[in-house]
């Protein structure tokens, strides 16, 4: 019953019905759940992911010159933006996480929740080819691509740009703490602009970047 509750899940959300759900069922386990994880079809997905994004935004963007597209594709590939499609498709709920990852809070982790999305774009390669693949990928990532009016700047980048711009000191991105277990940590990170003393912001990420990148976009929402 279970096997046939996954197969119907995996068919509404990847558009294709399985034909061997012990590949997905591998590609949404944990590290700790068992063996058999999602480790290996999730450096596959990167991959896979990777291609068709470069792809389609060449496609896509004929004009636009390198440093833009691939300000875009990091935009796309990036594991924040993976996680928001996993938890848009309803990922968490079919983890397959150890008690201890579990009780850690494992489930809402970014990194877990976008890496088990790249290990099913790779079960999707492996069953249905680059084809079925892509059409995963465009079916769920088309708001993102179609909604980039411009190539977006990543957090950091624009941050730097308007401390040169402002005659600011170059942003100091520091560590406040770090809690968590190994596979679900939380990263708190301030960042501050040194000359200004009201130009100082604090987030929190699933990684180290993730946290400086959310800092970043908080002291430039506060800055603007």
């Amino acid at each position: 019953m279970k096997e046939d509750a996954l197969s119907r899940w995996l068919t509404h959300a990847l558009g294709r019905a399985p034909d061997d759900p012990l590949l997905y069922r591998r590609a949404l386990t944990h590290g700790s759940h068992g063996a058999e994880t999602y480790e290996r079809l999730e450096f596959l997905g990167d991959r896979v992911l990777g291609l068709i994004a470069a792809a389609w935004l060449y496609e896509r963007f004929p004009a636009e010159p390198e440093g833009s597209l691939s300000r875009r594709i990091n935009a796309i590939v990036s594991r924040e933006t993976c996680a928001e499609v996993g938890r848009a498709i309803g990922v968490p709920d079919h983890l397959r996480l150890g008690k201890q990852a579990r009780d850690d809070g494992a489930v809402a982790s970014g990194n877990v929740v976008g890496d088990a999305v790249e290990a099913l774009i790779g079960a999707l390669f492996l069953e249905g080819g680059l084809a079925a693949a892509e059409a995963f990928v465009r079916a769920r990532w088309a708001g993102l691509v179609d909604g980039q009016a411009q190539a977006p700047r990543h957090p950091k980048s624009a941050l730097q740009e308007w401390a040169a711009a402002n005659r600011c000191r170059p942003p100091v991105y520091t560590i406040e703490s770090r809690a968590g277990a190994q596979h679900a940590p939380r990263f708190t990170v301030s960042v501050a602009l040194p000359n200004r003393a009201d130009a100082v912001a604090q987030a929190e990420g699933s990684s180290k970047q993730e946290a400086e990148t959310a800092a970043a976009a908080m002291l430039l929402e506060k800055l603007r």
